[in-house]
C-alpha cells in the first residue's frame, strides 16, 4: 500500500521544490497584486494634470493676463488649482516647468521597468508551463493541475499587459515631446493652430488606458492568492504523509 501511495505522489525532493515555489512565489505575487495599483494611481494623477492644462489652453485667450515680470506666474497658462496639486508652474521668462520634465522622465523610467519585468515574467512562465506539464505523471496532484496552470496563465497574461503598458507609456511620451512647453512657444501655438491641447488630451488618454491595464494586471495576480494556498496545502499534506 505504501509503495502504491509513493507512486501516486511526487518524490520528496520534488515536493520540497514545489513547496518552496508555492511559498515564495505567493509572497512575491502578494506584492505585485498591490504595486500596480499604486502606479496606476500615479498615472491617473499625471493624466489629470495633462487634461487640466489642455482644458485651460483650449479656451484661454492668446497672451491673456501675460506679464513682463520675470518669474511671475503665467496667468494664462497655469490651470486653476493645478499648481497646488501637481507642482506644475509656468513662469514668465522661464523654460518648460521642471515638474513636467520630471513627469516625462518618470513615465519613461516606468515604461522601462515594466518592459523588463514583462519580458522576464513571460520567460519564467514559459518554463513554468513546461514544468507543470510534468506534474501530470503524479495522480496525487491531478485535481490541482487546473489550479497550477491557471496561476501560470494569469501571470503570463499579466506579463503581456505590462509589455503593452510600456508601449502605451512610450507613445504618450512621443506625443508630449511634440509639444514645446516654454511659455513663448505655447502662446505662439495658442495664437495659431492651437495643437498643444490636442496632443495633451491624446497623451492623457494613453496614460488612462495604461493605468486601467495596470489594474487588470493586479487583478490577475491577485486571483492567484487562493490557488497558491490550496496548492501548497496539498503539497504539505503529501510531505507530512
Amino acid at each position: 500500500m505504501a509503495e502504491d501511495e509513493a507512486q501516486l505522489s511526487p518524490p520528496e525532493s520534488l515536493l520540497q521544490l514545489i513547496d518552496n515555489l508555492a511559498r515564495f512565489h505567493r509572497e512575491h505575487e502578494e506584492y505585485y497584486a498591490q504595486e500596480p495599483l499604486r502606479r496606476s494611481g500615479e498615472l491617473q494623477a499625471r493624466s489629470r494634470a495633462l487634461k487640466a492644462l489642455a482644458d485651460r489652453w483650449s479656451v484661454i485667450g492668446v497672451g491673456e493676463y501675460a506679464s513682463a515680470i520675470a518669474f511671475a506666474g503665467a496667468e494664462d497658462l497655469n490651470a486653476p488649482g493645478l499648481v497646488a496639486e501637481s507642482g506644475i508652474l509656468f513662469m514668465e521668462g522661464e523654460d518648460e516647468p521642471a515638474e513636467l520634465q520630471r513627469m516625462k522622465r518618470e513615465v519613461g523610467l516606468l515604461a522601462g521597468d515594466l518592459e523588463r519585468t514583462g519580458v522576464w515574467l513571460a520567460g519564467a512562465m514559459e518554463q513554468a508551463w513546461e514544468t507543470a506539464g510534468g506534474l501530470a505523471a503524479y495522480p496525487a496532484l491531478a485535481d490541482l493541475l487546473g489550479e497550477r496552470h491557471r496561476i501560470i496563465t494569469n501571470d503570463w497574461q499579466s506579463a503581456g499587459l505590462q509589455a503593452l503598458v510600456a508601449r502605451l507609456l512610450r507613445r504618450a511620451l512621443d506625443l508630449l515631446i511634440t509639444v514645446d512647453f516654454t511659455p513663448a512657444a505655447l502662446r505662439a501655438d495658442l495664437g495659431g493652430e492651437r495643437t498643444a491641447p490636442s496632443y495633451l488630451y491624446s497623451a492623457s488618454e494613453l496614460l488612462d488606458r495604461a493605468a486601467d491595464l495596470l489594474v487588470e494586471s493586479a487583478m490577475l495576480v491577485h486571483d492567484n492568492e487562493r490557488r497558491w494556498r490550496v496548492f501548497r496545502t496539498r503539497v504539505r499534506e503529501l510531505r507530512s504523509a
